[in-house]
């Protein structure tokens, strides 16, 4: 058991350190993409100077995202090595594919960063788009074998082994196409409002500034699209949970009887010793139609399976009610900044709202981390679902604490040289 929480709790901490950076990478280009193009079509440098900024930043979360990313690989094989003999065969072409995509996008990189009127201006603008398709890529190459542990296809299994293997209908499980879409709009969705947070910061300081208004203006922009498209995907996400992984969903809903009409809840304290929620909102109906577009469709309650083959109710529940809250405050402050752009024909820089956008700055990140934690804590005890439980994929290698410590003390540090270096590089007044 011990070896099973210091497993987990390495591969969680590598896992959220990881993503933060793996999101950047994959939106940080979009955002450059638009200045540059800003600056071929109006031939103000200050476009120009943005676009360079913020190559900078990519650059460098390019690099510390492979560094993790590398360490995840390792941790993959010698922490769960029964889950990789089993799935690896499996899952082995969504990482080849994985490799590829980064492959890709490392080159287009090194041409967007050194390119600098060394190759024609829409060629290289057409490499900053190669390295925003690169990213997104790797991503959802990602998402996809994670995808296949909540939905696992592509396989015959017989006596405890994964035979005739199909390696495309294993990516594209039930879960590849809501997962991989939920995520990568998040990641546009959490790097265009925590940018537009920054230049905001900049912006109640220095309120003239060409350079913070216009990327204000980008990065609000880009974070007041997709904060629409983000309830669409995860609509698309309840509807797959509801016929794949009940169990999961009544998890994230705190429901633990089975009913027709079953109530959307609002908060909520749940109780697993006496199996209720306690002190909840709730909205009559709304799960049932949002999970199946019927008022009195049935949702399966926690009760229908054994307490062994429940996930973490309480920790499931609250991290969604957080990933949720956070995407309703970035949703209004979207709608709310178009509204005003609209009625005041220009990009608002009233300072009450820009202190609303500097604390929307972090929400998109503690949305993604949440968003995880529900994906990965509501598919447990499995690591494999209804295939492979997570206690029988671990290593039985001792002393986990002090490769837990070490790597700890590594991400820490690095995460204080990317914060200076963003603040030295990219966001300077």
């Amino acid at each position: 058991m011990e070896d099973l929480l210091a497993a987990r709790a390495q591969m969680a901490m590598s896992l959220a350190f990881h993503i933060i950076f793996a999101s950047v990478g994959i939106a940080m280009p979009l955002l450059m993409v638009i200045a540059e193009g800003m600056w071929l079509k109006t031939e103000d440098d200050t476009y120009l100077t943005l676009a360079k900024r913020w190559s900078k930043g990519t650059a460098i979360m390019f690099a510390v995202g492979a560094v993790s990313g590398t360490v995840l690989s390792f941790e993959l094989g010698l922490l769960w090595p029964t889950f990789m003999a089993h799935a690896g065969p499996v899952i082995g072409m969504p990482f080849s594919l994985e490799g590829l995509a980064f492959f890709i996008e490392a080159i287009f990189l090194g041409i967007y960063l050194y390119g600098w009127e060394r190759v024609p201006k829409k060629v290289h603008w057409f490499a900053g788009v190669m390295v925003l398709l690169g990213g997104a890529m790797s991503g959802i190459f990602v998402v996809t074998a994670n995808a296949w542990m909540n939905t696992p296809t592509g396989f015959i299994y017989d006596n405890g082994e994964f035979t005739n293997i199909d390696p495309i209908a294993a990516m594209l499980n039930p879960s590849s196409f809501s997962q991989c879409l939920h995520m990568t709009i998040a990641a546009f969705l959490a790097v265009g409002f925590a940018v537009a947070g920054i230049h905001a910061y900049f912006l109640r300081r220095n309120p003239d500034s060409p350079f913070h208004r216009k990327a204000f203006a980008i990065a609000l922009s880009v974070g007041a699209v997709f904060s629409i498209l983000q309830p669409i995907s995860g609509d698309i996400s309840a509807k797959r949970l509801a016929k794949h992984q009940p169990v999961k969903l009544a998890a994230m809903e705190a429901q633990w009887e089975t009913e027709r009409g079953a109530p959307l809840r609002i908060g909520g304290i749940p109780d697993e010793e006496d199996e209720v929620t306690r002190y909840a909102i709730e909205i009559p109906k709304a799960l049932s139609f949002l999970a199946h577009f019927d008022f009195n469709a049935e949702i399966k309650g926690l009760k229908e399976y054994p307490p062994e083959d429940r996930p973490p109710v309480a920790i499931v529940h609250y991290a969604f009610q957080i990933m949720v809250a956070c995407g309703m405050v970035m949703i209004v402050a979207g709608i709310l900044g178009g509204w005003l752009t609209w009625k005041r024909k220009g990009i608002p820089v009233d300072r009450w709202y820009l202190k609303l956008i500097t604390c929307c700055a972090p929400l998109g990140f503690i949305a993604i981390e949440a968003g995880w934690t529900v994906t990965e804590v509501g598919r447990q005890p499995w690591v494999i679902y209804n295939y492979m439980r997570t206690a029988d994929a671990v290593t039985p290698m001792p002393n986990l604490v002090i490769p837990f410590i070490a790597f700890t003390i590594l991400y820490i540090f690095l995460s204080i040289i990317v914060v200076i270096l963003m603040r030295r590089m990219i966001f300077q007044e």
